[in-house]
């Protein structure tokens, strides 16, 4: 079957250039049959609430793509929704051993169909709440995107962290609040700005470790 394309390649091609490092051959083909199908399902199942292909583009593959420097495999994602950020780093980084963990069904089916028409063979697709979620892999990267306040991410998280394993969750502005509600099982390691090609709004993201 002819691969289905988005006609945004202009864009992500652009954004890509713009990254502080490569992606690998096939990728930014790869990401844009990813626009394509994510806009042909949204249409039918509401995955999204942006519609646009150039802002799926920016908000959604970019904003993923920038952290990628700072995950280290196995990852967990947590909450992946429509499969971002799990799914475009699986892209970016096809030696990166993906686990993406959504309870909501449509959201799970889309990502096995990405999986299969992408042939993303380092991604494990899990239908679960993470807090019931279990498995015999602990995580040197558990992630979130806008999922939910750094506390409860981390307390529903805990059981998956691999020992020295980190918690990165990607976030707009600097979320002071959240950050002074931590509790003391937790250190932030670091709050990494993030420059997003094309977006004009912060973003960062938010590393904590299991204290001393």
């Amino acid at each position: 079957m002819e691969p289905t394309l988005s006609h945004v390649l202009p864009s992500i091609e652009r954004g890509v250039g713009e990254l502080p490092f490569p992606l690998p051959a096939g990728a930014v083909d790869r990401l844009d049959r990813f626009i394509a199908e994510l806009l042909r399902w949204n249409r039918a199942y509401n995955l999204t609430a942006i519609r646009e292909a150039n802002q799926m583009v920016v908000q959604h593959l970019l904003d993923s793509l920038v952290v990628l420097p700072q995950i280290s495999g196995p990852v967990a994602d947590v909450g992946s929704g429509a499969g971002l950020p799990g799914l475009a780093w699986a892209i970016a980084q096809p030696d990166l051993a993906v686990t993406s963990i959504e309870s909501v069904g449509k959201k799970v089916r889309f990502q096995r169909h990405l999986c299969r028409e992408l042939g993303l063979g380092n991604v494990s697709v899990e239908q679960a709440r993470v807090e019931h979620f279990q498995s015999d892999t602990r995580f040197a990267t558990v992630t979130c995107r806008a999922f939910t306040s750094l506390q409860r991410f981390v307390d529903l998280t805990r059981h998956l962290i691999a020992p020295g394993g980190r918690w990165v969750a990607m976030k707009g502005q600097v979320p002071h609040e959240e950050l002074q509600a931590l509790d003391t099982s937790v250190t932030v390691d670091t709050i990494l700005p993030l420059t997003v090609p094309g977006l004009d709004a912060e973003r960062c993201a938010v590393i904590l470790r299991e204290a001393a």
